[in-house]
């Protein structure tokens, strides 16, 4: 998907909500807890899908949901992507796995998200640097979302230390430095809702990329605090809410709850486009 499909998608949806799919079976409604991990897994995600999808943009699967149920778990993330792909082919699909290693290893994991899988973006942790992130880069309509400022409490041990005796913070490092790598119309950046008025900073470094901004919902971040600081004429964010939505309502009902809940938010959403209009 380009920058201008997903601008348009966000504009025709007037909503720029992303659905995070962390599908803890411990969470479940008591009436799936008894299938089996693959069953358990997909038909949840399929009913959130089928419920939410007329007022998200995009769907992120963090694949620690899936993978710690091994080969079941894993059957469940690939039959979830290919699910929206096929059913729901205007959503943006992000595998939110923080992938980040030498070039080589890189090179499989770019292959195994965007050949095998067929998702639109992959989360990448830039540490290692250039060559990590690099190989990820190759694929047209595709798109590296490195993280930069997260939204976790940890997140000030490292990203908000200065760097090389200057003022500037790390991460304000990590988003100068990955913007020579690649164009804000294939990188993105995560920066977590919970950071506020650091979005000001943000859009000083990095004006035109879209931002993958978790946090809102169950963690507390505001959703007006980052339109106000984080929005950019292409709007250059994509909100994403898992808990608060998906796991909304513990009932045979959980879907029809998850819906209203995500109406919620894009309804919200929607006043904040107006000023794009």
């Amino acid at each position: 998907m380009t920058r201008e499909q997903l601008f348009h998608q966000i504009m025709t949806k007037r909503s720029f909500l992303c659905v995070g799919l962390d599908t803890d079976i411990k969470k479940l409604p008591e009436h799936l807890k008894s299938l089996p991990a693959q069953e358990a897994i997909f038909t949840f995600n399929k009913a959130i899908i089928d419920a939410t999808a007329p007022y998200c943009i995009a769907y992120k699967p963090n694949l620690a949901f899936y993978e710690c149920f091994g080969v079941e778990g894993y059957a469940a993330f690939e039959h979830t992507c290919r699910y929206i792909r096929e059913n729901y082919p205007d959503q943006f699909i992000i595998a939110d796995a923080k992938r980040g290693d030498i070039g080589n290893t890189s090179q499989l994991y770019a292959r195994s998200f965007f050949e095998h899988l067929d998702v639109d973006a992959v989360t990448v942790a830039p540490y290692m640097g250039e060559d990590s992130v690099k190989p990820f880069l190759g694929y047209e309509g595709k798109w590296v979302i490195c993280l930069a400022l997260t939204s976790n409490k940890g997140s000030h041990d490292f990203q908000l230390c200065t760097v090389d005796g200057t003022e500037q913070r790390l991460f304000e490092r990590v988003l100068t430095t990955a913007q020579t790598w690649g164009t804000p119309d294939q990188m993105m950046f995560v920066v977590g809702a919970t950071q506020g008025q650091l979005f000001e900073d943000i859009r000083k470094v990095a004006p035109e990329s879209f931002l993958l901004v978790p946090g809102i919902g169950a963690q507390g971040g505001s959703l007006q605090e980052v339109v106000k600081y984080g929005m950019n004429s292409q709007c250059g964010l994509i909100v994403n809410s898992s808990r608060a939505i998906i796991y909304a309502d513990g009932t045979e009902n959980f879907a029809a709850v998850a819906a209203q809940k995500a109406k919620e938010v894009a309804d919200e959403m929607s006043e904040c486009l107006k000023a794009l209009d």
